[in-house]
Parts: C-alpha cells; sequence; structure tokens
C-alpha cells in the first residue's frame, strides 16, 4: 500500500492512501486515536488563528480531536456541527453539503442551543482537511444563519483547489 509521509513539528506519520471514487488514492489523514499527531497538529496551529477569533466552529468526527486541542490551548471555545440527527438537539439548523471528498452528500445539524452561541461573534471555522470547501461552505451558513461572521477559515492540510480563503500547514497531494 503506497503512503505520503507527513511532518508537523516533531512528529511524522505516514498517512495511508485510499481510494476515492474511480479515479485516484488520497492520503487518509486521522486525528481520532492519535493524541501525539493531534497535539502537535493543534499546537502547530495555534499561530494561525486568525485574530479576533471568537468561537471556533468544526464538524464532527476527524476534526472534533484538533479542534477540542486547539480551543483547549488557546482558550477560545468551540462548537461542533453533527453529521446525524440526533434525538435531544434542540430546534437544530440543518445545513446540506452538497458535495463532500469522498463524493457523497451529507446533511449537518447544528443544535440551536449551539447556534446561539455564534450569534454577533467571529467565528473561525476549523477542519482536519479542506479539499473541495464543500464542508466549510456548509459551516459559513450556519454561521451566517445564527447572525454571526465567518472571520476565517483554519485546516491542518489542504489538498485541491478550493476558492475558500484557507489558512492551512501544508498542502496533501490529489493523488498518490
Amino acid at each position: 500500500m503506497s503512503s505520503f509521509n507527513v511532518k508537523v513539528g516533531s512528529i511524522s506519520r505516514d498517512l495511508p492512501a485510499v481510494q476515492v471514487g474511480n479515479v485516484n488514492r488520497v492520503p487518509l489523514v486521522e486525528f481520532i486515536g492519535d493524541s501525539e499527531f493531534t497535539n502537535e497538529t493543534a499546537q502547530a496551529m495555534l499561530p494561525l488563528i486568525p485574530e479576533g477569533t471568537e468561537i471556533l466552529l468544526t464538524v464532527v468526527t476527524n476534526a472534533l480531536p484538533l479542534t477540542h486541542e486547539i480551543s483547549d490551548r488557546s482558550g477560545i471555545p468551540y462548537v461542533c456541527a453533527r453529521k446525524k440527527r440526533r434525538t435531544y438537539l434542540t430546534d437544530p439548523m440543518i445545513q446540506e453539503v452538497p458535495s463532500m471528498t469522498l463524493g457523497v452528500s451529507e446533511t449537518l445539524w447544528l443544535d440551536g442551543l449551539h447556534a446561539q452561541r455564534l450569534k454577533g461573534r467571529k467565528v473561525t471555522i476549523v477542519q482536519d482537511v479542506v479539499a473541495s470547501g464543500g464542508t466549510g461552505k456548509a459551516l459559513a451558513r450556519f454561521v451566517e444563519r445564527a447572525g454571526g461572521t465567518v472571520i476565517g477559515y483554519l485546516a491542518a492540510f489542504k489538498q485541491g483547489d478550493s476558492d475558500l480563503p484557507v489558512t492551512f500547514l501544508q498542502e496533501l497531494p490529489r493523488s498518490i
């Protein structure tokens, strides 16, 4: 199996290549279950947080541990959108994501109480990898609908072409 090596701070990881559709294989970034890599990446991302950020917004699953660590180190609180409807969500906002990296459209859910935390706030959207920008745009729509202002997009990695003005640590190849 082929892989792609990344180095963040003092940590190096060989990212396995996974098949995406029928077209190509791409490096798979996994923060879940890799505390060492997650912590080092969060630390490296701290200087990239836009000045004036009052709250971070992310989406489950892989970006959540990264955002949590960034929040813990910076003191900036965060809100997380979900990919499934949960029975305990109060008056949730719903946002379609037209095209995800892996070619699967999804629906994102943001608890109404969490959406209230975005109102009037300067928000930075945090992702693990930005490829097409679809997820970032969907998260931005949550912010706008909740009455907040997106002041930045932050990602550990960027892969491919996206028109989002994202700040990132490293670029990943589109195909390996």
